[in-house]
């Protein structure tokens, strides 16, 4: 058997390089364009790279050879994912890297921000003695708001609370009971801007989190509190920031990352009450070794024929199977993703049935679930989850997961129902697969269906009365929104029905809130199932 071999085409610790250089033949060729990639991406079996190297379609399509893109970091932008998934090439980060960097840097900037010490510093080096200028505060009983709790957060407040500071977090995949293991106390993003002295944030940029904070719900916090973002620059709202800390509503900000880098011309850089870095959260010599070290060692596991530990990438389905189960994959996945846009509270616990001739694949249908899991946290999760991290990322959350294989199907040849719970209410989605694999949401809690999962929805609880649907339907017109279709489920007529309307284009949220105050009108959701239009 011929020896594997690997190109690295970024710098690379030297620990990940030995790795490397144990088990297979390594060059280490750095700076090269797209072309010259190309150009000897064939003769290699596995590629590793840093943010330096872009692996795009045509590099993956060039690389006859390539099993596996090693990504010494946390972030994948720089591969083309769906090549390749498409071309069967594992793709694998090390998100866990950087994790104590990330979380010392943000302690690092709270300690300074309550202690002036970068002020501090440059005003002594500028040879003045002004002790009273430099007033600080403890973190002893302050009240420390974690914004996203996945491993930095659960970090930070693991070093919060050993200096005797009071936790609290928000994260909508992090069960109350899960969180109080940690001593943290969970509770709604509302909450925790009224309650918090030091707010840090941990979460992806995602549009759930671009601008969560901002002038209102700065206008909602503490006066005196301190903004903490080692995270990602877009998550706080910089002008509204900048206004709060120059009317003292924030008594300071610790900043590693903008909305714009470099933050060369922003106003905040002007604010005597602003700390900055130049984005160092994950720049440590360790951090750097820990990463080249893990996507080293996943390399090997697979060469060897075990797993990759932090796959981003789904592998293919068994090529007999792909045919059958792929559709009813990719509906679970949109379930999923329906379900966990229109439910309100935590997700607590999952239960996924497979029913009617889905039966006969019982031993693979955790491939489906695992889908459902995906289409049920991706949305607003932190980190990137798929076929092969779902499960792992609900039981890390505390989230139950179970499945049910039976040939009950009321009536349908094959029914997939979805039943979650959260820490508010439950809820209940089915969907079946027909000919040619024409795909429909049938049920949505007790109420019937004939959904197409695609496009944007809005869903809507609503009094079965004239007019209702009819003053929704006007009111989506006044903003321009496009209905593409419409289903209605009822039990009794003239009571509470359940409305869902397929549209055109995203709707904002100030519309939503127009339509739940609308006559007869109970509630309203709004879904991104995928991006395509039925």
């Amino acid at each position: 058997m011929a020896t594997a071999r690997v190109l690295v085409s970024d710098p690379l610790a030297e620990e990940g390089l030995a790795i490397l250089k144990e088990a297979c033949d390594v060059d280490v060729k750095t700076g090269l364009k797209e072309d010259e990639l190309c150009g000897i991406i064939g003769e290699y079996d596995a590629l590793i790279v840093r943010s330096g190297t872009e692996v795009t379609a045509k590099v993956i399509a060039a690389g006859k050879r390539l099993k596996f893109i090693g990504r010494a970091g946390v972030g994948v932008d720089n591969v083309d994912m769906d090549a390749a998934t498409k071309q069967g090439v594992i793709v694998a980060n090390a998100p866990e890297g950087n994790t104590l960097a990330a979380t010392e840097h943000t302690m690092a900037m709270m300690l300074s921000l309550a202690r002036n010490i970068p002020q501090a510093t440059a005003s002594l080096k500028k040879k003045e003695w002004k002790r009273n200028k430099f007033m600080g505060v403890e973190l002893n009983e302050k009240t420390l708001g974690i914004v996203g709790f996945g491993r930095i957060g659960r970090e930070v407040a693991k070093r919060a609370n050993a200096m005797d500071m009071k936790c609290v977090a928000y994260d909508p995949f992090i069960s109350k009971e899960r969180a109080a293991q940690l001593g943290v106390k969970v509770m709604t993003i509302e909450e925790l801007f009224k309650v918090a002295d030091v707010i840090t944030v941990h979460t992806p940029l995602i549009k759930e989190t671009k601008h969560v904070i901002n002038a209102a719900s700065i206008a909602t916090m503490k006066d005196g509190v301190r903004i903490i973002n080692c995270a990602r620059g877009g998550i706080i709202d910089e002008k509204a920031l900048y206004d709060a800390l120059k009317s003292g509503k924030v008594a300071g900000a610790a900043l590693d990352v903008f909305e714009t880098e470099p933050p060369l011309e922003s106003p905040l850089l002007t604010l005597d009450n602003v700390i900055v870095t130049p984005h160092l959260g994950a720049s440590t010599v360790e951090a750097q070794k820990n990463v080249a070290i893990s996507v080293a060692k996943q390399w090997v596991e697979v060469l060897h024929g075990g797993s990759a530990k932090y796959v981003v990438n789904a592998p293919m389905v068994m090529p007999e199977q792909a045919e059958i189960l792929e559709p009813f994959a990719e509906l679970a996945e949109k379930m999923g993703r329906f379900a966990i846009q229109t439910v309100e509270g935590r997700l607590a616990a999952v239960e996924c049935i497979y029913g009617g001739e889905l039966s006969a694949y019982a031993g693979s249908m955790k491939y489906v679930t695992r889908l459902a899991l995906k289409g049920l946290l991706d949305p607003i999760l932190q980190m990137p989850v798929n076929l092969v991290n779902a499960e792992f990322v609900a039981k890390e959350r505390g989230i139950a997961v179970s499945e049910t294989v039976t040939a009950e199907s009321h009536g349908f040849k094959n029914l997939i129902t979805i039943k979650i719970k959260t820490d508010k209410t439950e809820m209940s989605v089915s969907g079946s697969v027909f000919a040619k694999g024409r795909s429909r949401i049938v049920s949505v809690n007790q109420y019937t269906m004939d959904l197409i999962p695609e496009g944007f929805v809005i869903v809507s609880g609503h009094m079965d009365k004239p007019g209702v649907i009819g003053r929704a339907s006007t009111m989506l017109g006044k903003h321009n929104i496009n209905i593409a279709g419409m289903q209605v489920g009822r039990i009794t007529p003239g009571e509470e029905a359940l409305m869902v309307l397929n549209v055109d284009s995203e709707v904002p949220e100030n519309v939503i809130t127009e339509f739940c105050s609308l006559q007869g009108i109970f509630s309203a959701k709004f879904a991104r199932i995928s991006d395509k239009k039925i």
